[in-house]
């Protein structure tokens, strides 16, 4: 878990050092406000992925 944490805010501290430096005081805000961003993103992707798409992910697999 702590794995994919550390991803997201490594992930998240580049965007945001895009528009910040690293020296400031907003920049550990905004860094958190990108990753709950990218963490809403990823669960908005999983609650609302079509079923199609799991179809053709599943082809491989074989029925029960």
């Amino acid at each position: 878990m702590s794995w994919i944490v550390r991803g997201i805010l490594i992930a998240a501290g580049f965007i945001v050092s895009w528009f910040v430096a690293k020296d400031t005081q907003l920049f550990s805000i905004l860094q958190m406000v990108v990753s709950l961003l990218f963490l809403a993103i990823v669960v908005v992707v999983l609650a609302f992925w079509p079923e199609r798409w799991a179809n053709v992910l599943n082809r491989g697999q074989k029925p029960r």
